[in-house]
């Protein structure tokens, strides 16, 4: 039998299109098209009807391709009236197409009507091609795509989800032999859930042996097309083949929550949750939303670059991508944000910076969409004046204001939130699976199973934690007035930064002072401010006047920063039970600590809160659920509120 698809597919090829791995991949997941996804892991995974009535169901792909599984699985969701609340599906793929290449694969091979609109749906909203973890949501976030680009061998030990069913896609030992390795198969047992299934069209003996040896059972049944034979299966050990059960929803009698603090962190965790249908109370001990540091007129977003792609770096990729897709998200539910247009340059310090990171931005491979150098004349151009030095363009980088976003999410939240102000919290007490918030005169102000500690400076006093070091970083802003300096075409960053508001005033920032409280502004802190403003952008020069700095206007906020300069996000640690058992803990890892439950934090962002925020509510709101996590367990990990127990532990000084 000849699969229709694969003369497009290869004519798709060979029109002017370079060969790659890549195609590899599109042959294969191509061959059968609709009726193989259908046939093979539908069919095989008993879909749809071990969907039916479940509140989530994941299932897990091992090759993405050109996405055929996913549409099929997605279709026939929407055709199913008993379907699940929420579905997850999660897949990865070493060599991604382009956008524009997907749209033509499409075109191409996919001629069902139904497919087409929801192929159509998955181009549009297809990611940049930067490595790690992209959430794509659909259905009003009832249908999630996880994608991840790299290498099955690495991003599958390193995702943190439990799969309902595996779509063992790509296995053909021939042509993919990194695909079935020992340690591919144990990387799925650790991944299954109970009865988890699996269909995979390959029915190869060293795959039989492998899914045996990792508590796997299969059996051979008709196959597909050319294949006469297809294995399928489900999860059934018989010995112990993981060291950690996979993530489980919290068991609550109410899905209820109190979230303390409405900063961007606390704002974002409100609109996460009350997406997931849970019902936020929501505490602040100011008269409003966003009047700390997320009260600040505007803040710049825009992804953190390294020479080595640090932790640093990878996070805030991801957090940059999930925001605007979250915040393109608001706007189209007719959410307001105030923003200004797309682009923000950074300027490197001097010819020597803005080489290596030139030779970085090409070794990594970014896409021109994500960043590109631009030389110091392109640079003058996009920012409308001279400039001191070349740099790199972020396009989809910016400005917002903060208060915008936050008063946005909270209004998505709608009926589902009780906003309370004025509250000061003092203290939490956990009984009978609630937690009991209180306030400094010691009534108790709320009740609910689960607690998000979201309070900046406050959150280890208020969650009682002796193993989270933070500092107070005081940051002053300089606001100069309409015509007071050349007007700029963009925001630009670098020793410091400078933001062309819509009303003409021009934003300067900020100051980084540590542990330093004042309130009150300062000359020096404004003179400081453009200085550093007037390295990069020469026509600044005029305004670093110290007879006029005292009269500037200007905002002085506090970021909270850990010793790490890493945020503190997602589920407490149980200190009190790890100091009892701190000799077993001494060799311990994350998954071994106990955690308490029902307790979590989104703290700690720095001056990163506007692209940490909405991927730190998903993770927290993702663990809450027990649904995949959206971004590595490793950078999970580096996140973890825990991680200062845990190397205290190591260290033998807990206890």
């Amino acid at each position: 039998m000849t699969d229709p698809l694969i003369p497009a597919v290869l004519a798709f090829r060979d029109n002017g299109t370079p060969f790659s791995p890549l195609y590899n991949d599109i042959y294969h997941s191509a061959v059968g098209g609709l009726e193989q996804a259908q046939y093979v892991f539908l069919r095989g995974n008993a879909l749809p009807d071990r969907w039916q009535g479940r509140r989530t169901f994941t299932v897990l792909e091992t090759g993405f391709g050109m996405g055929i599984n996913f549409l099929m699985t997605w279709a026939a969701w929407r055709a199913d009236p008993a379907r699940c609340e929420r579905l997850h599906f999660v897949s990865i793929e070493k060599h991604p197409f382009t956008q524009a290449d997907l749209r033509s694969v499409f075109q191409a091979t996919v001629s069902d009507p139904t497919i087409a609109a929801l192929a159509q749906t998955l181009a549009d909203a297809w990611p940049m091609l930067v490595p790690g973890t992209h959430r794509l949501e659909f259905e009003g976030g009832r249908v999630t795509l996880t994608l991840v680009f790299g290498d099955a061998a690495q991003s599958l030990p390193a995702l943190r989800l439990r799969a309902d069913a595996f779509y063992l896609d790509g296995f053909a030992p021939a042509k993919n032999p990194e695909l079935w390795t020992p340690a591919i198969f144990k990387a799925l047992a650790r991944l299954a859930g109970e009865g988890a299934t699996f269909a995979t069209y390959s029915s190869a003996g060293d795959i039989k042996r492998a899914l045996t040896q990792c508590g796997f059972e299969y059996r051979k049944v008709d196959g597909f097309g050319w294949k006469r034979a297809m294995l399928v299966g489900q999860f059934a050990p018989r010995w112990r083949v993981r060291r950690y059960e996979p993530p489980a929803p919290l068991a609550v009698d109410e899905r209820h929550a109190v979230v303390i603090g409405t900063g961007l962190a606390g704002c974002a965790v409100i609109e996460r949750l009350a997406a997931r249908g849970w019902r936020i109370t929501s505490l602040e001990r100011h008269a409003s939303v966003a009047q700390d540091a997320s009260g600040n007129p505007a803040g710049v977003f825009h992804p953190m670059l390294s020479r080595d792609d640090s932790v640093a770096s990878r996070v805030t990729r991801a957090g940059f991508l999930y925001a605007l897709g979250r915040w393109a998200a608001l706007e189209q539910q007719g959410h307001r944000l105030l923003r200004g247009g797309p682009g923000l340059l950074q300027i490197a310090a001097d010819d020597e910076e803005a080489r290596l990171m030139s030779e970085a931005i090409a070794a990594f491979g970014y896409p021109s969409d994500y960043v590109t150098p631009v030389s110091r004349t392109q640079a003058q151009r996009l920012a409308g004046m001279p400039l001191a030095h070349s740099g790199w363009l972020f396009p989809t980088g910016g400005w917002i204001d903060p208060a915008s976003l936050c008063a946005a999410q909270c209004a998505a939240a709608g009926t589902l939130l009780e906003r309370r102000f004025g509250v000061e919290v003092s203290r939490l007490e956990r009984s009978d699976n609630q937690w009991s918030v209180f306030d400094a005169a010691g009534q108790e102000v709320a009740r609910a199973p689960v607690v998000i500690v979201a309070s900046a400076h406050d959150a280890s006093r208020i969650a009682g934690l002796q193993h989270a070091p933070t500092r107070s970083i005081r940051g002053q802003l300089t606001l100069l007035s309409p015509g007071s300096v050349p007007t700029l075409q963009m925001a630009v960053i670098g020793e410091g930064y400078a933001v062309p508001l819509p009303d003409g005033v021009t934003l300067a920032g900020a100051t980084y002072e540590l542990d330093d409280l004042d309130t009150s502004l300062r000359a020096q802190g404004h003179l400081e401010n453009l200085e550093r403003v007037a390295q990069m952008l020469p026509a600044f020069g005029d305004a670093v006047d110290p007879a006029r700095a005292a009269t500037l206007a200007g905002r002085v906020a506090f970021r909270c920063v850990t010793s790490d300069r890493m945020p503190m996000i997602g589920q407490f640690a149980d200190e009190a039970a790890a100091t009892r058992d701190a000799q077993r803990l001494r060799g311990a890892w994350p998954l071994d600590l106990p955690r308490t439950d029902g307790l979590y934090g989104a703290f700690a962002y720095g001056s990163r809160g506007l692209v940490w925020a909405a991927l730190g509510a998903e993770l927290i709101a993702s663990q809450i659920e027990g649904e995949p996590w959206p971004l590595e367990r490793d950078l999970a990990e580096d996140l973890d509120p825990a991680r200062f127990l845990l190397r205290a532990l190591r260290q033998g000084t807990v206890g």
